[in-house]
């Protein structure tokens, strides 16, 4: 049985796949396309090894920040997985929805025959067209050459939304202004845990990758170190910026996927546990999934 978490930043998908794993007896899969990259732990509220419970987690911690990581290569890594392990329950949780469909659904990636190079484009105007192509889209303005090559390859799922590894889809949501608050709450949670340091170790390298630069809660903090704003200016930005993602996130889930939405009661998350927890079993006791 393959079970996804996903929703909004922030909103508890990590505890959600922690108590689903103890009760199924899962391995986890990472699904958040910024937790794959190495030391990036703090900004992108990755689960830490005392929270696993001894449960196995996969594709967390697997590239430096320094290499490229696209989702046809998260598509490959987890896939392996899902196969390698396709006798035992697994849990797919984190907020990146185009891993969840590029894992799950029939999407395939191919190249165009005839590539352009687009040597009469601006990186401003080849970062546009990129957005069009795909809104979640995350490489950097400056990165040329994967604007390009982003551009010049067909992400097309041919078979529509059939799906390739059946699976129970479990979607976590609050009231915008909760999550607003949760959002704004984390990111000054983040700051006194050490977030301005673990950025600023990069900085100080000279790293200018692409998880670096576009990360949100670490190139927010380049431009601090830059010069270009200050350190409230900063905060407030990554706070601001994380409260549009969740909102693009919300527009991929219900456009993209189809999961079954639970409300979080933070005063009591155990009911949440077990409502999401009878859904799975009803389930489970109905063929046709």
């Amino acid at each position: 049985m393959i079970i996804g978490v996903i929703g909004p930043t922030g909103v508890g998908k990590t505890k959600m796949s922690i108590e689903l794993a103890k009760k199924y007896k899962a391995i986890i899969i990472n699904a958040d396309a910024m937790q794959v990259y190495k030391d990036l732990n703090i900004g992108t509220a990755k689960i830490k090894e005392e929270e696993k419970e001894g449960i196995d987690h996969f594709l967390f911690d697997i590239k430096e920040v320094e290499e490229d990581y696209t989702v046809y290569d998260y598509q490959k890594d987890v896939r392996y997985l899902l196969n390698k392990y396709k006798d035992k329950n697994i849990i797919l949780v984190g907020g990146t929805g185009l891993y969840l469909k590029a894992a799950l659904y029939n999407y395939e990636f191919k190249e165009e025959k005839n590539n352009s190079n687009y040597d009469n484009l601006t990186n401003e105007e080849l970062y546009e067209l990129a957005k069009k192509k795909d809104i979640n889209m995350d490489i950097h303005i400056n990165n040329r050459k994967r604007l390009i090559r982003f551009l010049n390859r067909e992400i097309s799922s041919n078979k529509g939304n059939e799906i390739i590894y059946p699976h129970i889809l479990i979607g976590l949501t609050t009231s915008r202004d909760n999550l607003y608050r949760i959002i704004n709450n984390r990111v000054d949670k983040m700051v006194k845990e050490g977030l301005i340091d673990e950025v600023k170790y990069f900085y100080d390298k000279g790293i200018n990758s692409k998880s670096l630069n576009t990360g949100i809660g670490y190139k927010e903090l380049y431009k601090y170190f830059s010069n270009e704003i200050s350190l409230e200016e900063a905060i407030d930005l990554i706070k601001k910026n994380s409260r549009h993602y969740a909102k693009r996130q919300y527009t991929f889930f219900n456009n993209q996927l189809n999961p079954k939405w639970f409300n979080v009661d933070y005063d009591n998350f155990n009911k949440t546990i077990n409502e999401v927890i009878d859904y799975i079993e009803g389930v489970k006791n109905d063929n046709s999934w």
